[in-house]
């Protein structure tokens, strides 16, 4: 499987002959949408169907960040800010009966609009433990403050999409919930210390058997001072893959935000060094895609095996 470690973004609601050509020369991993590539129901699909038909490939990855609550791609289709993931980890804390029932005829529906569209990856749930300190970035995109209602509504999140055939992403691992920056400002710092980290921020990914998990731009002072968490192979291969034991592939957060000090390819490399598996890139600018490809690896031999795993997952 010949496919460059990156995940891109493009520019608007149509492929530019650019773009077509950036899929047949050095073919991206994946691509992410956001809002201004989606207009309507029909030119969504038609744009998925484009990319489909240039990669041949019915199963390419085609990614969204569809959260509900304030992160939201398809807002110029339908409304979906009032379902955030605080809004049903507060229904589950009074009713967890009826709210669990509420969530997954929510996430059905919600996977049902994804496969008639095209998408086959969501970059959910957040597993961000909500703390007195949490900047704001993360707000209602939290479950909860308590580690029990956001283990809980994960492992139905996560196995409600696994049954839909469509995969998730959690994030962002190992925790934002005790960052008191915004990582797509600045480079936030978390100086608690490892045993405060794995009872509490750190817990909520244990086990986790989403296909995929996004890290957080976050330096944890007292684990590795010297490395946000993307740059860091101590976090990614002692705490992520060792502790937490996420044994599916590791996407970093994406390396155009500000919490990164250096350019777009060493940020890129850095982040394939130190462990992840894919690198993602949500500007949308065709020049840095461009040269992303081209400098980036092609995807290893485990991130070869866990794509035909993924194939094999996806309808």
């Amino acid at each position: 499987m010949k496919r460059k470690a990156v995940i891109i973004s493009l520019s608007s609601t149509k492929l530019t002959n650019q773009e077509k050509n950036l899929f047949i020369k050095n073919t991206p991993w994946g691509v992410i949408l956001f809002e201004r590539n989606i207009n309507s129901f029909s030119q969504t699909k038609n744009l998925i169907n484009s990319i489909k038909k240039i990669t041949k490939d019915k199963k390419y990855p085609i990614l969204i960040d569809e959260e509900g609550g304030t992160v939201t791609r398809l807002k110029n289709i339908f409304d979906n800010k009032p379902y955030s993931q605080r809004f049903f980890g507060k229904l589950y804390e009074i009713d967890k009966k009826s709210s669990i029932s509420l969530y997954v005829n929510y996430i059905n529906s919600m996977c049902s609009f994804l496969k008639k569209i095209g998408i086959n990856i969501n970059t959910v749930p957040v597993l961000d433990i909500l703390k007195k300190n949490t900047h704001k970035i993360i707000g209602n995109r939290s479950f909860s403050d308590k580690l029990s209602t956001i283990n809980k509504l994960s492992k139905i999140c996560i196995n409600t999409y696994t049954k839909n055939k469509i995969a998730t992403v959690i994030k962002h691992i190992p925790g934002h919930g005790s960052a008191s920056d915004d990582s797509h400002k600045k480079l936030p710092f978390v100086r608690s210390p490892y045993k405060d980290l794995i009872k509490s921020d750190f817990a909520c990914f244990k086990n986790s058997k989403s296909f995929f998990a996004m890290t957080a731009h976050i330096v944890y002072s007292k684990i590795d001072k010297n490395n946000v968490c993307t740059h860091s192979s101590y976090l990614i291969k002692k705490i992520i893959r060792n502790k937490l034991k996420f044994k599916g592939l590791i996407i970093s957060d994406d390396i155009s935000m500000k919490a990164l000090k250096d350019d777009l390819i060493t940020n890129a490399k850095k982040s394939l060094l130190a462990g992840c598996n894919l690198t993602l890139y949500c500007a949308g600018n065709y020049k840095d895609s461009y040269n992303l490809l081209k400098e980036m690896p092609f995807i290893d031999k485990f991130t070869v095996k866990k794509t035909s795993e993924l194939y094999s997952f996806l309808r």
